[in-house]
């Protein structure tokens, strides 16, 4: 068993923590020579017992346990980590708990879990956490003695962090995705975000950067996900990390690679070089979060909308590259009619996938200065979703929350493309693609009680029995005909006795670069009447 351990819980096994790889990266570095022999990477998943992360994290031998265990903490896992350090403290209180993430570094003499801990670290982790164990493990008594709860991480010069990207393993490499970063930070002071708190953006050495990325590929590399706030933020960096993924896809390299980017930033030199990529080898996610322009004032978000549209409609429409947009409900001073307009104006647009979720108060944020004016109500548990305001009520952001669900459920995993686009049709009473989902969500919330574990064929049966309202029976069937046929093993009941066999052949997937779900968007199906059977 190592002297150390680092340990997080993910939120999928295809996820691999990139901040954990860091500390490992830098403990030689910033802590003492030989240290980072001593240290083992542990990753669990947020579904597993907390007893059974114990049992593995302590071993089968009392008198070989670790000395030190450190803990990346996030929003989506502090639950889960409080009972893991809770279980460790009685199980083997000898044992040093350390503590960092984003969830831990702001707020923390109100969490259980920073009070259960030894140390926590607020901010940055890649020097204090080795200082921190080079003392712990070898530092005087005297030393140890003085040793903070609380410490303030150091931000030091990003030349002098050693890159995380060889403690990728093999089996990272051919199972997960791996998270990288060309820059830290962001310029913008948008107040739901913690990076608001950030004085700009810092860049990594680039040609350093763009080595470490040709190892990885040489490796056997191929899904990156870049974790820059802001990966357009300038425009030089940004082409030559293009023109580095499209000089690897021109050797014949299979990858897929996300990006982050400002949605109102789009120069001619960057749309040649997106323009060059094959289909399913590329992903933008863009926020938008709320066309409202008194909303996007108040939360200090500057976006020129204009240039936004523009952007969003090229991307869609002219350039390779599947389109992941975002939007926020229940912003300060948003109704339920604005966010509305919003959403609508997006969909028309056609990206991909628009997700909208709740707004969550994370810990440091200032978007808590607008409590008492909207008489914002947070939940107090993980991860601190926004429970009513001022100008939406409680039962308004449950409604909605649902709605967010099914949309996920329906648009975003592209499963039912046909069903969708009547979904969406602007025939229903003059209600608009928001309404008209809505008023689906609703239904469908009424008559199953559930927002998830639908069976994909029992979802086809609820999507056909609320078409039949105002499609007629035989475009009704057509529409779930067509996407049954994109991969639903069960036939649904609406079609048994309409569908002798399959109507048409499965479509093959063309994207060899890129996940199931991007993929689907590159797959058309032409809907044929189906053979209904007397």
């Amino acid at each position: 068993m190592p002297d150390i351990l680092l340990a997080t819980l993910n939120a999928k096994f295809i996820h691999a923590s990139l901040g954990l790889r860091c500390l490992l990266a830098n403990l030689d570095r910033h802590g003492a020579p030989g240290l980072r022999a001593r240290t083992g990477l542990r990753e669990y998943v947020i579904e597993r017992r907390p007893v059974d992360i114990a049992a593995d994290l302590l071993g089968t031998d009392a008198t070989q346990r670790p000395k030190i265990i450190g803990f990346g903490v996030y929003i989506w896992n502090v639950v889960e980590t409080t009972q893991v350090v809770r279980l460790l403290k009685r199980l083997a209180p000898e044992i040093t708990i350390v503590l960092g993430g984003p969830e831990v570094s702001f707020e923390t003499d109100d969490q259980d879990i920073c009070q259960l801990a030894d140390h926590t670290i607020t901010g940055w982790g890649d020097v204090s956490f080795a200082r921190l164990c080079a003392t712990l493990l070898d530092g005087s008594p005297t030393q140890r003695a003085v040793l903070p709860k609380i410490i303030a991480g150091v931000q030091p010069e990003l030349n002098e962090i050693a890159l995380p990207y060889a403690e990728y393993t093999s089996a990272d490499l051919a199972h997960r995705l791996l998270y990288v970063e060309a820059s830290r930070g962001c310029p913008f002071k948008c107040e739901f975000c913690l990076s608001s708190l950030d004085k700009t953006a810092w860049a990594f050495d680039l040609d350093a950067f763009l080595a470490e990325m040709r190892g990885l590929v040489k490796r056997g590399a191929k899904h990156f996900k870049f974790v820059d706030r802001t990966f357009n933020l300038k425009i030089d960096t940004s082409a030559r990390i293009l023109q580095f993924f499209l000089d690897e896809l021109a050797n014949k390299r299979e990858l897929f690679v996300h990006f982050e980017v400002v949605p109102d930033v789009l120069p001619d030199r960057l749309k040649a070089l997106i323009a060059q990529f094959p289909p399913g080898a590329l992903q933008f996610e863009v926020g938008v979060q709320t066309f409202t322009p008194e909303v996007q004032q108040r939360i200090s978000r500057r976006q020129d909308e204009a240039k936004t549209l523009a952007n969003i409609a090229w991307l869609v429409n002219e350039s390779p590259a599947h389109l992941h947009t975002d939007l926020i409900f229940g912003l300060p001073g948003e109704t339920l009619s604005s966010f509305a307009a919003s959403f609508d104006q997006l969909v028309r647009l056609k990206p991909h996938e628009v997700q909208f979720g709740m707004l969550k108060r994370l810990r440091g944020t200032p978007i808590i200065r607008h409590t008492r004016e909207f008489e914002m109500v947070f939940d107090p548990e993980p991860p601190y979703v926004v429970l009513q305001t001022s100008t939406i009520a409680f039962a308004t952001m449950q409604r909605i929350g649902r709605m967010a669900r099914y949309w996920e459920l329906v648009a975003n995993s592209g499963k039912y493309p046909n069903a969708l686009a009547l979904l969406l049709a602007l025939d229903l009473a003059g209600q608009s693609p928001f309404h008209r989902f809505l008023s689906f969500s609703d239904w469908l919330w009424a008559e199953s009680g559930k927002t998830h574990a639908f069976a994909a064929e029992k979802l086809l049966d609820f999507l056909f029995e609320f078409l039949l309202r105002s499609e007629g029976e035989t475009v009704a069937r057509e529409a779930i005909a067509a996407d049954w046929q994109r991969g639903v093993s069960t036939l649904p009941q609406c079609l048994i006795g309409h569908a002798q066999q399959r109507l048409l052949t499965k479509p093959k997937n063309p994207a060899r670069h890129g996940a199931k779900r991007q993929a689907r968007s590159l797959v058309t199906i032409n809907v044929q009447p189906t053979q209904e059977t007397p």
